[in-house]
């Protein structure tokens, strides 16, 4: 066992247009190679055509969106006997946020189009109306997790 002290969880800095915890994630999960000014013009211009697209708080829908993406529950590997069991396992709120960002900008990837702003605009938008591939995702996870119910007593 290690006598070090558990890492504490660092939150990131609100961000400066936005007001928001969330538009930071989203930058930082978008950021390639060290350029946040490109994730953060990305960003600026996913909410400029989500405005545009919904005449609604680009925000608001952006928060929408991530809740309904968010996962309550997870699968994990366990091996037991020889055999592997997938075991549903609860989510935390900030492993929740982070499944939820991850699975919505690896559907706008997989979208076809031309610019990363659109298309990552469309799957938002999809998203906080209950459609689109990232919520197919978390529905996915959904079923498993519930088709695997029976193998929670096995729960580490």
């Amino acid at each position: 066992m290690s006598r070090r002290n558990a890492a504490q969880k660092r939150y990131p800095q609100k961000d400066g247009e936005y007001n928001s915890y969330l538009v930071t994630l989203l930058i930082q999960r978008v950021l390639k190679n060290g350029k946040k000014r490109l994730a953060e013009n990305i960003v600026k211009e996913t909410f400029y055509l989500i405005k545009n697209k919904t005449e609604k708080s680009s925000l608001l829908v952006f928060e929408q969106a991530v809740n309904n993406v968010r996962p309550v529950v997870q699968l994990k590997s366990r091996r037991v006997g020889g055999s592997t069991y997938q075991i549903p396992v609860d989510v935390s709120l900030y492993r929740s946020i982070t499944l939820a960002l991850k699975w919505i900008i690896l559907a706008a990837k997989t979208r076809p189009g031309k610019s990363f702003s659109t298309k990552l605009a469309q799957e938002i938008i999809e998203a906080s109306n209950s459609s689109g591939n990232a919520f197919r995702k978390r529905e996915e996870t959904h079923r498993m997790a519930k088709a695997n119910k029976a193998f929670t007593y096995l729960r580490f």
